[in-house]
């Protein structure tokens, strides 16, 4: 199920006497901390408040676990985007190691932070002319943004130089697409994504939605089906239907706090489409404050979103 880590290309660079890059994201990527760790990724973090507390959104005093489980118990998070403030520092201190940067950002549809890292990074390439650090709106979210960073670092391994793997990026973007099924409309309703009624009736019949992150960017409904298990092989559907010429060999798949279903969608897309490689892990607070509990995602490249 895991993903195989890329060798060090970092060591390549250092016997070289070109600048090398450093690919940073924010934590909506929803990358795990290993990961994250193995490929020596950056990450600048959003934050959020619940029961009056703030949190950085991987901030290891509130595990997802709880997270999901003061969501169940009626706690009403709200999120906030990143800090140019912060965001200028980690930048800064990358810069200052001799690294140039390529920041992936999370969709400039649902959050400020893109805007607020590309004015960090306007503010820094001022005080160091000598640096270049390229900020893409990925108009991605959770490990969509996460699987363009996989690809993307694969790209880096490749040879790929800063600006060819920023070009490769703008091409690709919209290749990553995003299917999620929710398990409770009300969070929806919350969050102004469906009606009141939409909500209420739909929870009566057991009506759940099929979304995907469109093109702008946005969480955006596509269909709906009734149970539970219908909307899981919706997704797996969903993939047939989209991934056209594209070759998986590997799928990321996020979770609010469901494991055992998104295992279960793992276990479909291998049976179906033979892919090999798979990174599960929790959606975090940014997406799943308002998608609630229960939210499963999958991320693939396809012709179309």
């Amino acid at each position: 199920m895991g993903i195989p880590p890329f060798p060090h290309w970092k060591e390549r660079h250092l016997l070289s006497n070109e600048r090398g890059y450093i690919i940073t994201t924010d934590t909506n990527a929803d990358l795990p901390d290993y990961y994250l760790s193995q490929h020596g990724i950056p990450v600048i973090p959003l934050y959020y408040e619940i029961d009056g507390e703030r949190h950085a959104c991987n901030d290891p005093a509130l595990p997802p676990k709880e997270f999901y489980a003061r969501m169940r118990a009626g706690s009403m998070p709200v999120t906030q985007q990143i800090n140019p403030k912060e965001a200028a520092e980690i930048f800064e201190g990358i810069v200052e190691s001799g690294m140039d940067i390529l920041h992936l950002a999370f969709s400039s549809a649902m959050s400020g932070s893109y805007n607020a890292a590309r004015l960090a990074a306007d503010e820094v390439m001022e005080r160091h002319p000598e640096a270049r650090i390229i900020v893409i709106d990925t108009l991605s979210a959770s490990l969509g943004l996460g699987l363009l960073i996989h690809h993307t670092l694969e790209k880096q391994e490749q040879g790929l130089t800063l600006d060819k793997a920023a070009e490769w990026v703008e091409q690709n973007k919209l290749h990553v697409c995003h299917v999620f099924t929710v398990d409770d409309l009300n969070h929806l309703y919350r969050g102004g994504r469906v009606s009141k009624t939409a909500a209420v009736f739909g929870t009566m019949l057991g009506i759940k939605p099929v979304m995907h992150t469109s093109n702008e960017g946005t969480l955006t409904p596509t269909g709906k089906v009734r149970g539970r298990k219908q909307s899981l092989l919706a997704l797996v559907d969903n993939m047939g239907k989209q991934m056209g010429d594209w070759e998986n060999d590997t799928c990321f798949i996020c979770h609010s706090d469901c494991l055992e279903e998104a295992q279960f969608v793992a276990d479909n897309v291998r049976e179906r489409y033979k892919v090999k490689n798979f990174l599960i892990d929790y959606i975090g607070p940014t997406i799943g404050a308002h998608t609630g509990p229960g939210t499963i995602g999958l991320f693939f490249m396809g012709e179309v979103r």
